[in-house]
């Protein structure tokens, strides 16, 4: 009898621990991590890193201007379910994170990745993201050193809320570092494919201003205003004599930010107008992935500017497999 006494006081110990522990899984120990975040390249790091234990749900959908999105009343009731909240931050997603701070329930963390990511003095401002206006540039994930930063704070955040799958996190977060590197070197291969001369960036969005400095390029020139207008006739004037004086050969554009100004810009300054990178849209399978994002982009690039097409051919763009 005493000996049953024991076994069964020890085990009300150890499940009093677990629950004490892990509050969030309290009732189901087995259920799914429930986390919300914003703009598809985030949504898809996350997917990655937690794998068969997490339900990620993006908010802003593929292929929208995330600068512009508004949240729709279906979202107050997908935040306000979420466990963990991931989010760009720097400002990208203002009227999310003001409704996700309004309706998530007290133990929800808001998770900022770029602000995590980045110091302070190392954030750019630029002619879409003035410092006047007082909001950075937040597009720090083509830079894939910091992606890795971005995994990295997903997996603390994931493990410290969820500690019993610890080691998953761990293990996904070790394959998936290793496919961003090989990235990232494929990268440096193909802007070194590009003639110097030509490794300059005129885009619409200005959404590479943390690629350049990275992989050696130059951002010339963004087209779009801080206010998401379209330029002045003097702005783009100077624009097309830069491009004229700097002989570069592609601007670039993207389906998310249409614009008849910068067929206007190509035809005058004689580059040639490409409407097909990416900062935040995901392609279609089987390539729906971030890397698969980034290695398009590099084969539209480098093709544009006189280097190899085949550059980024051998990456590996499938998403984890679970």
């Amino acid at each position: 009898m005493k000996v049953f006494q024991l076994i069964r006081r020890y085990f009300l110990f150890s499940v009093t621990v677990l629950l004490v522990l892990h509050p969030a899984y309290a009732e189901e120990s087995n259920r799914l991590l429930h986390i919300v975040t914003t703009v598809p390249p985030i949504t898809n790091l996350v997917e990655n890193v937690g794998g068969k234990h997490v339900d990620v749900v993006g908010i802003v959908p593929n292929g929208i201007d995330s600068h512009t999105f508004e949240p729709v009343p279906s979202d107050a009731k997908i935040l306000a379910d979420a466990d963990i909240i991931i989010v760009n931050g720097l400002d990208l997603e203002l009227p999310t994170i003001k409704l996700a701070e309004k309706v998530k329930k007290n133990s929800t963390p808001i998770i900022h990745l770029g602000n995590n990511a980045l110091a302070e003095d190392q954030w750019q401002y630029d002619f879409s993201f003035p410092r006047e206006h007082g909001h950075p540039n937040p597009h720090l994930w083509p830079n894939i050193a910091l992606t890795m930063k971005y995994v990295e704070i997903i997996r603390d955040s994931l493990v410290e809320f969820d500690s019993l799958h610890k080691q998953s996190y761990m293990a996904n977060t070790v394959v998936y570092l290793e496919k961003l590197k090989q990235l990232d070197e494929a990268i440096f291969a193909c802007v070194q494919s590009i003639p110097e001369k030509n490794r300059k960036l005129v885009t619409y969005h200005d959404s590479f201003a943390y690629f350049a400095p990275r992989y050696g390029m130059k951002v010339i020139a963004a087209i779009q205003p801080a206010n998401f207008t379209e330029p002045g006739p003097r702005e783009i004037i100077r624009v097309i004599e830069q491009i004229r004086n700097e002989q570069i050969p592609a601007i670039f554009g993207s389906e998310v930010f249409p614009s008849k100004v910068m067929e206007q810009v190509a035809r005058e300054s004689g580059a040639k107008f490409i409407d097909e990178l990416s900062d935040d849209e995901l392609p279609e399978k089987p390539n729906d992935s971030f890397i698969g994002m980034m290695t398009k982009n590099m084969t539209i690039m480098s093709e544009a500017l006189g280097g190899d097409p085949d550059c980024a051919a051998h990456v590996d763009v499938n998403n984890l497999t679970h």
